[in-house]
């Protein structure tokens, strides 16, 4: 591998439009927001990475205003000037900063696309290289849809007919206290053999148990992250009295928490979030320890632009990635995106991963340069004083 010398690195906070909103137990963001990452070498390549924190603290405890924050004054002065063989030597390099994963995985993604356009590889190529024979991926990566909690399940019904109809095979729906069983149970009796799972959000507790035993008579494929946000123990005292299988997402933050969540029986799925987890060197380790143990695995999406779809897909591609990923098309979401040509839903529910060096895909840097100034009018973070 030819290493890389950076050279500067540029932050682009961006605000742009969903095509629809997307409600969870959280609520409802106004906006898409990110933090773009430019990163050049000495070279002059161009690497690109996303933070996709939101405005307010509620998936997790980033927001945009921290990650500018953490970026500017720690993480990016650790980088300016380094040569890197590996994208993966970039964890130690931030090992002195504690937690702000989704800001760590930004400049990492970064590295890796530099690297693997540096050396006129695919970025699924690059990951591959740091798995052992046998991993070659596969070319595309099979997807399902995020449906978010509408008024009522007639309306739910209408826009998984309408997804079903676009050709994604696997509906996840959005629930929270008060809108999970009826809703479940509306929709099955309009849809009674798709590929159904449900996503709480770390909505309910322990104390929820016979009503979440419920969901059993729904014939899911999963429910996700149905007790708190950070928990893992709880978990491991629900899954044995349900037979719905029990995915963990915001409660897995390293390989370590994967490692506990298994030796407890926590769960039986895995949604891995690389920006979850401070980047892909971290996810390589889990989707290790998933291939080492059997576990099913699929990547999750935080309504990333192209920039993070771009390389969330490239490691969904990979072959110990199992099960659909929340890797929708771009018109699911953006109309336009920042990035060309858009991701398109092919056969299978399928979508192909760029062929094209690193992401792959071309940023449109007029459209980049919009979205950083609808941010700053949005003024998000600015707030009179009490006096």
């Amino acid at each position: 591998m030819k290493p890389i010398t950076i050279k500067s690195i540029q932050l682009y906070p961006i605000a742009i439009s969903l095509v629809e909103t997307l409600r969870t137990s959280f609520g409802e963001e106004p906006f898409k927001s990110a933090v773009l990452v430019a990163l050049e070498t000495d070279g002059g390549v161009v690497g690109w990475g996303e933070s996709s924190a939101e405005v307010n603290p509620g998936y997790s405890y980033e927001t945009v205003g921290t990650a500018i924050h953490v970026l500017n004054e720690f993480l990016v002065p650790l980088l300016l000037g380094k040569t890197l063989q590996s994208a993966t030597e970039v964890p130690a390099l931030f090992s002195g900063v504690r937690g702000h994963p989704m800001a760590k995985h930004a400049l990492e993604a970064a590295c890796w696309d530099a690297l693997a356009k540096t050396n006129e590889m695919t970025l699924a190529e690059a990951f591959a290289a740091h798995l052992p024979a046998g991993h070659t991926p596969k070319g595309y990566a099979t997807v399902g849809v995020s449906i978010g909690i509408k008024p009522t399940v007639d309306e739910t019904v209408a826009v998984i007919g309408k997804r079903l109809g676009q050709g994604y095979g696997r509906i996840k729906l959005k629930i929270q206290p008060g809108w999970d069983i009826e809703l479940g149970r509306g929709v099955r009796k309009v849809y009674p053999d798709i590929t159904l799972m449900l996503d709480a959000n770390s909505a309910y507790t322990l104390e929820d148990t016979d009503h979440l035993k419920q969901f059993d008579e729904l014939n899911l494929l999963m429910v996700e992250q149905p007790l708190g946000h950070d928990d893992i123990y709880q978990h491991s005292k629900l899954q044995p009295q349900m037979k719905t299988p029990i995915c963990l997402d915001e409660s897995i933050q390293s390989a370590d928490d994967l490692r506990l969540a298994l030796e407890l029986g926590a769960l039986r799925i895995l949604n891995l979030k690389p920006a979850r987890v401070s980047g892909y060197s971290e996810s390589l380790e889990i989707y290790r320890i998933c291939v080492e143990n059997n576990l099913p695995l699929w990547i999750g999406g935080l309504l990333e632009t192209g920039v993070g779809r771009a390389a969330n897909l490239a490691f969904a591609s990979l072959p110990g990635v199992t099960m659909p990923c929340d890797i929708s098309a771009t018109d699911r979401y953006y109309n336009p995106d920042l990035t060309e040509p858009p991701f398109v839903l092919g056969d299978h529910s399928r979508i192909a991963t760029p062929t094209a060096p690193g992401i792959g895909i071309s940023v449109q840097m007029d459209r980049v340069l919009a979205a950083n100034k609808r941010w700053q009018a949005e003024q998000v973070y600015q707030h009179s004083s009490l006096g």
